[in-house]
């Protein structure tokens, strides 16, 4: 048995002392236990072993009842915990979880001020020598120091909710971080343990420390977020009636009826509209809007949902382009039919060089490359196109036929594209379109029984390979290929079996020639992410950025301004942002008094799920791993901690022990001492 006071023999001794000395004085000895020398002659005379007895049950459970009270306040233990040297000294680290689930309330009133009544309490059950650790969502430079008890209290009280969002074993891994030295260490992370917090991988920790959950009880509460948006066309053009899909989220336990829409785009209203969400389901619907002018947009697609309310509006940014940049690089012959598409619409700017005067640097510029008919394809452009299409880009080839087929074979398969397998001069017509292709959505009011499709005078055919992934587009009889799309690192290949001659079919001529490049055209226009998540790893890509010796990028939001971390690759200026973003919103990209792009970030829709792991679901996440759980509905933090720290207490036994002896004394001296004046 240890104590947890060293001056508890002191303590004791100045107890039992004066009830030693109280039962060697004589007076007292015999007013207080044998009233006076003539009762104790009595008591001598009648020899009575039993009338002796009762006096030294009673001296004997005063005695015991002040030891035990002793006991008590010197709150006496079972070591269980052997590896803890106490004169090491404590350090503790606590985790307060801040997120936005955190501002949920219960009977106690919201969960963070919960947690930080608890936080305060673990570290009254240390002493004032340890040292503690305060870590939260935002992992601030400021929160890797010790603490004094005092210096504790105070940044425990300047926590606000945040938009950061950790996982439990990036807590853990931070915690563990801050502990040195051979000092005892104590970790505790507190929090309302939402299931994704804790996610569905294993969870390690360090075995020298010693890690409690403290679980804050919050209560279920129904939630819709608005989850996503996207568009279905991927180019914007002035003044075009366009459609917006929105994808809500219902995280509640019944369905939500005609949960209100509204879109607004720079601060004007575009659309409104009314969705129903089936219980634990996600619905999506379209909105329509149109009106919008040239330039930087900002989107807002907001719902009306209570009582959680930060994951109602979803931010989001987009830019409407005066044209779209096309680059056609021609064999001898002129390019009159790809100039005849493009040039007839004013969106498409379209620049047309011969394949012996091409600007390699200048590919990302633009948002598509035709090649049409080269005669002569060299390793320089096929490299320049296989860099081009890595980082996005789109191809469309139109092979030359009149060349040998073997030229094309080694330009083919540098972009690790098939090899031509031989030249056909024999008529024939495409077989079959493959209409479920998102190329050719709403290319067709009606679709034909006898659909006419183009011929071919003469093409190529490719070889088959497997490794190399092909979306059929039309194909010619007996499967061969006429135009496929192969998808490349993040960027794509239109592959054509024939020229645009018109010795080699009627493809130019025929009616889906244009929809089909009007359609690849706008299926390679890369615009920015709709938006982005704060508090994560994001990388902003932008067209090709020239800094002077002076110069930086800015990003500026409502009074907030930083400068990120620039490079500079394969003609793309890249913008990283870590954590710098801490509040959802719109922010420009100025370079000067220039803005580039306009972003959006929005807070991380895992804080949605407002439902919580248990007790048993958490320790599976631990395995065999030692971990102590407290639940602060239904545990004292204080008791609980000595508990897990200092092993098994027997205060509460000893106070018990301590009034079952003092109430002995009582009865023994109600009833038996008057016996003893008869």
């Amino acid at each position: 048995m240890n104590f947890l006071y060293p001056g508890f023999l002191f303590v004791l001794l100045a107890v039992l002392i004066p009830v030693i000395i109280h039962l060697f004085n004589f007076r007292k000895f015999k007013k207080v236990y044998f009233s006076n020398v003539s009762f104790l002659k009595e008591v001598k005379e009648q020899n009575s072993s039993r009338e002796k007895l009762k006096n030294l049950l009673i001296l004997a459970a005063r005695i015991l009842a002040i030891v035990f009270l002793v006991l008590a306040f010197a709150r006496p233990f079972i070591n269980s915990n052997e590896d803890t040297n106490r004169s090491n000294g404590n350090i503790v680290s606590i985790y307060l979880d801040n997120s936005y689930s955190m501002d949920a309330v219960n009977k106690e009133g919201s969960l963070l001020d919960e947690a930080k009544r608890r936080a305060k309490e673990i570290v009254k059950s240390y002493q004032l020598n340890d040292r503690f650790q305060l870590l939260t969502n935002d992992f601030e430079g400021k929160h890797q120091r010790l603490l004094n008890p005092e210096e504790f209290v105070q940044a425990v009280d300047e926590v606000k909710i945040s938009a950061a969002n950790r996982n439990l074993q990036q807590v853990i891994n931070r915690q563990q971080g801050v502990f040195t030295g051979a000092a005892n260490r104590y970790a505790y992370v507190i929090s309302d343990f939402q299931q994704n917090f804790a996610g569905k991988e294993a969870i390690k920790k360090d075995q020298a420390t010693q890690l409690a959950l403290v679980k804050i009880s919050a209560n279920e509460l129904p939630n819709i977020s608005v989850d996503s948006v996207w568009f279905l066309s991927p180019v914007h053009q002035p003044n075009i009636s366009e459609k917006i899909i929105v994808r809500l989220k219902n995280f509640g336990n019944e369905e939500a009826k005609n949960v209100p829409l509204k879109l607004t785009i720079n601060n004007q209203q575009k659309a409104i509209g009314s969705i129903t969400v089936a219980t634990g389901a996600t619905a999506i619907d379209t909105l329509s809007y149109s009106g919008l002018g040239l330039g930087w947009q900002k989107g807002v697609l907001s719902i009306k949902d209570y009582p959680l309310t930060f994951d109602d509006e979803l931010d989001f940014s987009f830019n409407v382009s005066a044209n779209q940049q096309i680059l056609s690089i021609n064999g001898n012959k002129t390019a009159k039919y790809i100039e005849a598409l493009y040039n007839a619409d004013p969106y498409f700017k379209l620049t047309s060089v011969s394949e012996n005067n091409i600007n390699y640097s200048a590919f990302s510029n633009y948002s598509l490359i035709v090649l049409n008919g080269i005669n002569q394809p060299s390793s320089g452009l096929a490299q320049g196109l296989k860099n081009y299409v890595n980082n996005g880009g789109t191809v469309v080839v139109f092979p030359s036929t009149t060349v040998d087929p073997t030229i094309y074979t080694s330009f083919l398969t540098t972009l690790n594209l098939p090899a031509v397998a031989s030249l056909v001069t024999a008529p024939v017509k495409v077989a079959q379109i493959e209409l479920k292709h998102s190329l050719f959505k709403d290319v067709f009011e009606t679709l034909p029984r006898n659909m006419d499709l183009p011929l071919a005078n003469r093409y190529f055919t490719y070889a088959n390979n497997s490794r190399i992934a092909k979306e059929p587009l039309l194909q010619l009889p007996a499967g061969k290929t006429f135009l496929a799309r192969y998808p490349i690192a993040s960027g794509q290949v239109f592959l054509a079996a024939t020229g645009l001659e018109e010795a080699d079919g009627n493809l130019s001529k025929h009616p889906l020639f244009v929809p089909l490049m009007y359609k690849i055209a706008f299926e390679s226009a890369k615009d920015q992410p709709l938006f982005y998540t704060i508090a994560k790893d994001n990388v902003i890509t932008l067209p090709s950025v020239k800094l002077g010796a002076n110069q930086s990028l800015k990003l500026i939001g409502d009074g907030f301004e930083v400068i990120p971390d620039v490079s500079h690759q394969n003609g793309k200026t890249l913008l990283y942002i870590a954590d710098q973003i801490q509040k959802s919103g719109f922010y420009k990209v100025q370079k000067a008094d220039s803005t580039l792009a306009v972003v959006a970030f929005n807070d991380n829709r895992a804080e949605s799920n407002m439902k919580y792991d248990t007790q048993g679901e958490l320790e599976e996440h631990f395995g065999t791993q030692k971990v102590h759980f407290i639940d602060a509905k239904k545990e004292n933090i204080s008791s609980a901690i000595a508990e897990k720290n200092n092993g098994t207490e027997l205060w509460k036994l000893c106070l018990i022990l301590s009034l079952i002896f003092i109430a002995a004394e009582i009865l023994l001296v109600r009833f038996f001492l008057p016996q003893m004046h008869k």
